[in-house]
């Protein structure tokens, strides 16, 4: 239990560090307040364009890779325990990126975080969210709807690789959930054919 709570406490310390609110202010804004109204990845990429989206993406996922690549190799564990500290380090980035103490609790919807933290968990399941992420973008080019598809992804992953692990299929059952709660407004606009497309950007007045 000790166990668990380091890796969530670890986890949410580095989950925290937004870097979509860094970004915007580095372009003299708080990106919170233009397009859908969070720190993450495609709020970056409409409202500041691509270099400010791909900084995002990167600095959101690497915050995901480096603390399970610490607990990985520095923490001790039993073999059986290791993956399943790994997911609750990754659940606790998820949480310090949707709701970081210092900003108030208003940070992203976890999707780059997410990503993050299923490469680091098992590469599989990076490859997998990568390949399925880029086609229905490609396709769609609806950006909620390859974060959503995504995010089961982590599920169905744990129950094709790790059969059996109850506990870990609930842990990454939690990352889908949140994803799903923090999608809502989008899933509305997808059902209703008022979502915006990849390309379309917001125009900011600094």
């Amino acid at each position: 239990m000790m166990g668990i709570i380091i890796c969530l406490v670890v986890g949410y310390a580095f989950g925290c560090f937004s870097t979509g609110y860094i970004v915007g202010k580095m372009n003299h804004i708080d990106i919170r307040n233009y397009g859908s109204g969070n720190s993450g990845t495609t709020n970056a990429l409409r409202t500041l364009g691509f270099k400010a989206g791909l900084l995002t993406f990167l600095g959101d996922a690497l915050k995901a890779i480096i603390p399970i690549m610490l607990i990985r190799f520095y923490f001790p564990a039993p073999e059986g325990n290791l993956q399943l500290l790994l997911l609750y380090t990754g659940l606790g980035v998820v949480l310090g990126h949707n709701f970081p103490a210092w900003l108030h609790f208003k940070g992203g919807k976890g999707i780059a975080a997410t990503a993050g933290v299923m490469l680091a968990f098992d590469w599989r399941f990076g490859l997998a969210a990568a390949v399925i992420f880029v086609i229905l973008v490609a396709i769609t080019r609806y950006v909620s709807l390859g974060s959503l598809a995504l995010s089961l992804l982590f599920p169905i992953g744990v129950l094709i690789f790790y059969p059996g692990q109850i506990h870990m299929l609930i842990v990454s059952l939690i990352f889908t959930v949140l994803a799903y709660v923090k999608h809502r407004g989008n899933i509305t606009r997808l059902l209703n054919g008022t979502e915006r497309k990849l390309g379309q950007k917001i125009e900011i007045n600094k």
